[in-house]
């Protein structure tokens, strides 16, 4: 195995650790947030009313959050990629 191949590894494993850490809490923020928001529909829809079609503060909070989640699922695939390319490398 070469030098090069090595360091391919690390920085992948390095990626990775990164990538996920950055992406497990704003994705698990985000499933809160639409799972209250779909509690929020079902019961404005019982009760009656109209949501307004503008933004709310929670739709705004989740296109941040999903965001930051898919920045970190790119870091994490990236180093999955760098781990390939190790292995890739000739000896």
């Amino acid at each position: 195995m070469s030098a090069l191949g090595i360091a391919l590894w690390l920085a992948g494993v390095a990626l990775i650790a990164v990538g996920y850490r950055r992406a497990r809490g704003p994705w698990a923020r985000y499933q809160a947030l639409r799972e209250e928001d779909a509690n929020v529909a079902r019961y404005e829809a019982w009760r009656g009313g109209v949501r307004s079609g503008g933004p709310t503060g929670g739709s705004v909070a989740m296109q941040v959050l999903r965001r930051q989640a898919r920045d970190g699922a790119i870091i994490a695939i990236v180093g999955f990629l760098l781990v390939l390319a190790g292995f890739l490398v000739p000896a």
